[in-house]
């Protein structure tokens, strides 16, 4: 029993016992050669020989065993340092077995979650996104990015197996056995993450500011104060940017080049950029506020990409309407301010130069495609019959796409439908447009500048030729690669911008009267009979088409409604809530009404007339979706309301659709839209 039990040793230390016994061997034939040579030296040679293997033995038999149990003693103080190093290791390490319970801790992951040693519950508990289903599936490592009391972390898990020591052990059957421990170490990364948000707060973001009125704001003062008036805006300007860091270099007479650090636009912004705001107090006499628009882009990958960014803000600010600043990254693009009309500009130079452009780039195609959006309108419409009597002008084969006709548009459709002076495929769908298109075809797209929302998506891409005209306000989705881009928001209507064109498209334009009563029916309708978003031009345009034969009572009796979407709108009146005292909200029953979305653009209108109400919405329940019409006289800013919930339009004018949402979700997510924006500051 005490053989088998005594320490056996094998390997490199088993060879290394044995290699005195191997030279007492030899050494002994050496011996008995030397007796053959010399007997004398034999001899001598012999007792050293026999000396030699005393010692053998005495190693063998004594020495061996005490160094035996040193190297046991050894091995088991060795144990408990790697025990020991293991448990004061700085890197903090725990096991887990495979339901996420803790098994064992060491003395840095105990001092980073506060609990004493013998833990036993969930990883769960102490890092809640760590999950089961976070653990590695094989035998791969797995990382994640952790938050905890204000320290960031990379957690790592592995799974360790058991199956090799279940196989060597004496009281665990490994048969069919496959378990596991999950190792978890934690490495502190939270010095890492401030540096590298230090340095991407110094990075450099570019901006670009214009003056939306400068002209217009120094013809409203005396000549010998304007140099006055330019000097306070251009303080105000570099003393706002200065205080955060930055640098201001005038690079025209209204427009401005801005850099400053990252860290700097993160706080402009927290302010909302006041800025918009404070430059409207400098007032010398000049009966015009100056507004500005502000383009800032950050992190690009290079400061030329950053440029890139600011001037495609700025575009975008300006595309908006002005007064306002726009914060384009990446992936991402802010919208700030935007609170106030954009002032209508009195000359037409640039209606003029967009008219004859359109006119260069029509002249050149065979075929000419007009669409407006999705669920046209009297102005979508209207808008497409100018550009159809502009392209005949030009003796060029047009067609207008449209698909469903509304109740409203039903009176101006079938004045061209039932009319032998007009082809039969001046109106077609879709499918007929894809089959008409090709890269001769130039595609005109009218009171629309958002793709997704156009008659016909596909359209766009099988033109090559595109031309956007449009008086709504731009947003992150953008009709790309246009040749032509007239987005005027000051404008009441895209009838009043087509309107103009046609005025400078050339001498031997002739408009029929149906043709002039659907141009002055878009701007009549969309400016709710001249009484919003109506200016000098608006009216121009109004006396141009009346000139043409426009018939203001032919046109009234073509938009009298019917008993059902009189009462639906009556209705959706008489039910309005009041919410915070300022904006009304209601609901439309579309039974019995063919067009429910555009009566709920009419309610909402008429709820405009309560004294009190700052902005009104109105909720439809049409093609399983939930259409938001949202309208304001000049307080609120509508159009920012619609964005946040994926809509768009003008500040006066806008609407959105919410799909997956009942009627009274969309009520709840609009009120919580509302008080997050007056929360903000925003409203």
């Amino acid at each position: 029993m005490a053989v088998k039990n005594r320490v056996k040793l094998k390997g490199r230390l088993k060879s290394y016992f044995r290699v005195f016994t191997y030279l007492g061997i030899l050494l002994a034939f050496v011996n008995l050669a030397i007796f053959t040579v010399n007997f004398t030296a034999g001899l001598i040679l012999l007792i050293f020989t026999g000396l030699y293997f005393i010692a053998v033995l005495y190693m063998h038999f004594y020495s061996k065993p005490i160094i035996m149990n040193e190297l046991v003693s050894f091995a088991t103080e060795y144990g408990q340092i790697q025990k020991k190093l293991l448990r004061e290791l700085d890197l903090a390490h725990a096991v887990l077995d495979d339901t996420g319970k803790v098994v064992w801790t060491n003395s840095a992951f105990e001092k980073i979650v506060h609990q004493e040693r013998g833990y036993r519950k969930s990883i769960s508990s102490l890092f809640p996104s760590i999950t089961v289903d976070k653990f590695p599936e094989g035998y791969e490592e797995l990382s994640y990015e952790i938050d905890y009391e204000n320290s960031n972390y990379t957690m790592k898990l592995k799974r360790i197996s058991l199956k090799e020591m279940a196989t060597n052990s004496d009281i665990i059957d490994a048969e069919g056995y496959d378990g596991s421990l999950i190792a978890v170490y934690l490495f502190d990364e939270t010095a890492l993450k401030l540096a590298i948000q230090e340095v991407d707060n110094q990075s450099l973001a570019a901006g670009l500011i214009y003056l939306d009125n400068y002209e217009e704001a120094l013809d409203s003062v005396e000549e010998v104060r304007r140099s006055l008036l330019t000097a306070l805006i251009d303080r105000k300007i570099n003393k706002y940017i200065a205080s955060c860091n930055g640098i201001t270099k005038k690079i025209e007479k209204d427009k401005y080049f801005v850099v400053m650090p990252k860290k700097s636009c993160e706080l402009l912004r927290e302010q909302r950029f006041d800025i918009l705001e404070d430059v409207k107090t400098v007032n010398i006499g000049n009966e015009m506020a100056v507004t500005l628009s502000i383009g800032i882009g950050l992190n690009g990958l290079s400061y030329a990409q950053n440029y890139e960014f600011a001037r495609n803000a700025i575009d975008v600010a300006l595309g908006r309407g002005g007064d306002q600043a726009v914060v384009k990254s990446a992936d991402t693009i802010s919208y700030y301010g935007g609170k106030s009309q954009q002032i209508e500009k009195s000359t037409r130079v640039k209606a003029r130069v967009k008219a004859h452009a359109l006119r260069e780039i029509i002249s050149g195609k065979d075929n000419v495609i007009v669409m407006g959006h999705r669920i046209g309108d009297v102005d979508s419409f209207g808008s497409s019959v100018g550009i159809y009597r502009i392209a005949k002008t030009l003796d060029k084969k047009c067609h207008i796409v449209l698909n469903d006709v509304t109740t409203s548009m039903q009176p101006l459709v079938d004045l061209f439908k039932s009319n032998p002076e007009y082809e039969d495929d001046m109106i077609i769908s879709n499918q007929q447009a894809i089959d008409v298109a090709g890269n001769n075809t130039v595609l005109v797209v009218v009171d629309v500048n958002k793709p997704s929302i156009t008659e016909c998506p596909e359209l766009l891409r099988f033109c090559k030729t595109i031309v956007v005209l449009d008086h709504h306000r731009q947003g992150t989705e953008v009709i790309e690669n246009a040749t032509l881009s007239y987005v005027e928001p000051y404008a009441s209507s895209a009838c009043e911008m087509v309107s103009e064109i046609l005025q400078y498209i050339g001498d031997n334009v002739k408009i029929h009267a149906e043709e002039a009563d659907s141009l002055y029916s878009g701007i009549m309708v969309d400016t709710n009979n001249f009484m919003n978003k109506t200016g000098v031009r608006t009216f121009e345009a109004a006396a141009f088409l009346r000139r043409n034969g426009a018939d203001v009572t032919r046109v009234r009796k073509l938009f009298r409604e019917d008993a059902s979407e009189y009462k639906a709108k009556a209705d959706a009146v008489s039910q309005a809530e009041i919410y915070k005292n300022r904006f009304a909200i209601s609901v439309l029953t579309n039974e019995d009404i063919s067009s429910p979305t555009i009566v709920g653009a009419q309610a909402a209108n008429e709820l405009l007339n309560i004294k009190g109400v700052r902005a009104s919405f109105v909720c439809t329940d049409y093609q399983n979706q939930v259409y938001v019409s949202a309208r304001s006289i000049d307080e609120v800013n509508v159009q920012v309301i619609m964005e946040k919930l994926g809509g768009g339009g003008h500040m006066s004018s806008a609407g959105c659709q919410m799909e997956g949402v009942s009627v009274n979700e969309a009520i709840v997510t609009l009120k919580k839209t509302l008080d997050q924006m007056i929360e903000e500051g925003e409203l």
